[in-house]
């Protein structure tokens, strides 16, 4: 038996709660791993507070990151002892998750672990991390470079904004970032931020092209935010696109495209391919200051994972969630 954050959907309602599981309700697969950490993510807040259809099937384990160790593997690249980390493929979804002592996962979906990084470290980047770093690869990929004129972060106190932010200001990139706490400044230029804007300014209907501003951009908000980054955005300019916290929608025209020849970079973390996972975990091993990360993170026990999944839901939580498991 292990604990687990069970998450369960009958006609009596639904429940989200921490509960012994036994090993022989795991799903296949060829590798079994103690977690020692996860972590809570956008995807996992609306799984525990089920505030979106986020799991297709019941009963779900929570929990779409995990880092610990291999404790049986029939996969040829892993061995029991050996570090990993798990990123997305549908766990916590539609295979159960990370939020447990436990997972059976396959092997082709783990990550060798950095040297760099510990088990917790490694939840404290998790996917919001690792995907702000795809959002950066993909900026340097397409030729925004720190010369090249300011970038701007949106969302920028939450998971991916915080670590773009670090990420973005270490490489030398001038970073604007905008965000609705405006009280949290300080934060926000202690992790290399050179100016800090109201959301406001980006989150209402806009007009199709406005003054060009941004070399780049990394979008983790979406809708009407995302439509004006796209209107500001320099000739030949990026905008890499990760997330939909204001909404899916995207309300725009065609115009920064054909007039600008602005790209719309699309951000996957769930299904990318394991050479690009393992590329952005090393270049987070190189280019992510773990000082400034330490100031992003907080910690919670599994017990703790579900008031704090609601509290990150409420827009009450900044940087990144560790869950101890």
């Amino acid at each position: 038996m292990f604990n687990a954050l069970l998450l369960e959907k009958s006609d009596a309602g639904f429940t989200a709660k921490v509960r012994a599981v036994d090993e022989t309700q795991l799903p296949e697969g060829d590798v079994l791993v103690s977690v020692a950490h996860s972590t809570l993510n956008y995807k996992d807040g609306l799984a525990i507070t089920n505030k979106s259809p986020v799991v297709r099937s019941w009963p779900m384990v929570a929990g779409i990151d995990g880092s610990g160790t291999v404790l049986e593997s029939s996969h040829p690249h892993w061995k029991a002892g050996d570090a990993f980390v798990h990123n997305g493929w549908g766990v916590g979804e539609t295979r159960w998750g990370c939020l447990a002592q436990k997972a059976r996962l396959k092997g082709d979906w783990l990550v060798k672990r950095p040297a760099a990084f510990n088990s917790r470290q490694a939840m404290a980047i998790g996917t919001a991390g690792y995907t702000a770093m795809l959002c950066v690869m993909a900026l340097e990929r397409h030729g925004v470079l720190p010369g090249s004129g300011d970038v701007l972060v949106t969302g920028a106190t939450g998971g991916v904004g915080s670590v773009a932010t670090a990420l973005l200001a270490k490489l030398g990139y001038r970073v604007t970032t905008a965000t609705g706490k405006l009280v949290e400044a300080d934060y926000l230029k202690a992790l290399g931020a050179t100016d800090v804007i109201d959301r406001a300014e980006l989150s209402a209907a806009g007009k199709p092209l406005q003054k060009e501003r941004w070399a780049g951009v990394v979008d983790a908000v979406g809708s009407h935010t995302l439509v004006n980054a796209l209107a500001q955005t320099r000739y030949g300019g990026v905008v890499a696109a990760c997330g939909l916290a204001q909404g899916f929608d995207l309300p725009a025209t065609v115009m920064p495209f054909i007039l600008r020849g602005v790209t719309l970079a699309g951000i996957d973390s769930v299904m990318a391919p394991l050479a690009l996972r393992q590329q952005a975990w090393d270049r987070l091993a190189r280019d992510l200051d773990v000082a400034k990360l330490e100031t992003i993170t907080h910690e919670v026990t599994l017990d703790g994972a579900i008031a704090k999944a609601h509290a990150l839901m409420d827009g009450q939580v900044r940087g990144r969630v560790v869950v101890s498991i």
